[in-house]
């Protein structure tokens, strides 16, 4: 018998709850948690009380209050879909509970848009000694592609050299100005300066300063920015004969004369101001103006281009692979609800977690995904609505 805590009720949770519900066989009773539990109430009648057995509201940034909560509830493992922010006070609530646990994005303190891997790596030794996994990164990127890069290098190279990920939304969802997933973490992202590692080295860039013209499958041309991604920093580290790694994210032109405007009055800023006796943060209130990522299912056309060039040496000779997914929005929108960038975040958590649960991939310490055999996540991706596709190229695509 297997049960789950699950912390979060936003669009990728929504999805994940409703794929693990589906799977009795690796979920026998899933719990629910979020600070608005309303939220949580909607899914569990939406997928039944049989299935989400109980609801609860929660602080996640208070570690005591989530250990509590798991003290209470007793699952086997905690999936962590909440904010960033919250990863470490939720990992520090597992442990004091020897508890299990799995996210799909790194910490980011909140007073700081800067995030990477070494806040979570230094849990190592402390979820190895408790005999307790952590999966960090379980979504898609990073998550499936960090899968993809494994599984590359197990089956089709001897060595890799060059990497590029490529990210590709080629939908329209009608609205002027909106992210697909939360406003905050998006745009602390895509405003940090760009990052890529070359020749043993990281290098940077002015934001989204670097931009390639590529031709996505099934979607066409579109133009391209070089920005940095977590997944980066534990797949340079994992795979050290890598010589380049580098991650690329479309913007239409109208969403980046939208986000110009925007950072040039402030609006994107996350340092507090004085507003009517308050304390205000630019960006937090600039999220709570935006359409809620959640509610752009409806409508939404198109589909994404997610994946992963990957150039080495295999018997003596150099070659070129692309592994990737195309995910349609409207598909995702018939089977769960929910539009296509909740979708390939959603179902990967479920994956992970399945595979933690029925012993697949179990170690005691703190991992990242392509630390384990990429095989068995590959035919679940396959399995449960995101199917993936290797085509072999005759050169990599990229200029620079």
């Amino acid at each position: 018998m297997s049960r789950v805590l699950i912390i979060g009720a936003g669009g990728v949770a929504s999805v994940t709850v409703k794929k693990c519900a589906r799977l009795p066989q690796h979920f026998d009773e899933i719990y629910l948690a979020s600070r608005t539990v309303s939220k949580c109430e909607a899914l569990q009648k939406e997928v039944g009380e049989d299935r989400v057995k109980g609801v609860f509201a929660l602080d996640a940034d208070n570690a005591k209050e989530v250990e509590a909560l798991i003290n209470d509830v007793k699952p086997d493992l905690v999936i962590n879909l909440a904010l960033p922010y919250q990863d470490l006070p939720i990992m520090d609530a597992c442990l004091a509970t020897n508890t299990h646990y799995l996210d799909t994005a790194n910490y980011e303190p909140k007073d700081e848009a800067k995030f990477e891997y070494s806040w979570q790596w230094a849990y190592q030794d402390k979820f190895k000694e408790a005999g307790i996994m952590a999966l960090l990164g379980s979504g898609f990127d990073p998550g499936v592609t960090n899968v993809f890069t494994a599984y590359a290098a197990k089956h089709y190279f001897d060595e890799i050299h060059y990497l590029d990920i490529v990210d590709c939304n080629g939908g329209d969802h009608g609205q002027a100005f909106a992210t697909n997933f939360n406003p905050e973490i998006n745009i602390r992202e895509i405003t940090q300066r760009g990052k890529f590692w070359e020749n043993g080295e990281w290098k940077e860039t002015d934001p989204l300063s670097v931009r390639e013209d590529l031709d996505y499958q099934n979607i066409g041309e579109r133009a391209s920015y070089l920005m940095f991604h977590e997944e980066l920093e534990s797949l340079v580290k994992h795979f050290p004969t890598l010589k380049r790694a580098r991650f690329w994210m479309t913007f239409g032109d109208a969403y980046l004369n939208h986000l110009r405007v925007l950072e040039g009055i402030g609006m994107t800023s996350i340092e507090p101001i004085e507003f009517q006796g308050q304390q205000v943060v630019p960006l937090e209130f600039l999220k709570a103006v935006l359409p809620n990522p959640g509610s752009l299912a409806e409508g939404y056309v198109g589909m994404t281009c997610i994946g992963t060039y990957i150039t080495g040496i295999k018997d003596g000779k150099e070659k070129t692979i692309f592994i990737y997914n195309n995910c349609e929005h409207a598909k995702c929108n018939e089977e769960v609800g929910a539009q296509a960038v909740s979708y390939t975040t959603g179902v990967p958590a479920m994956i992970g977690a399945a595979l933690m649960l029925n012993g697949t991939w179990k170690e005691a310490g703190v991992w990242n995904m392509e630390q384990f055999d990429p095989d068995p996540f590959m035919d679940m991706l396959n399995e449960h609505g995101l199917p993936w596709h290797v085509l072999e190229c005759d050169s990599s695509p990229f200029t620079k």
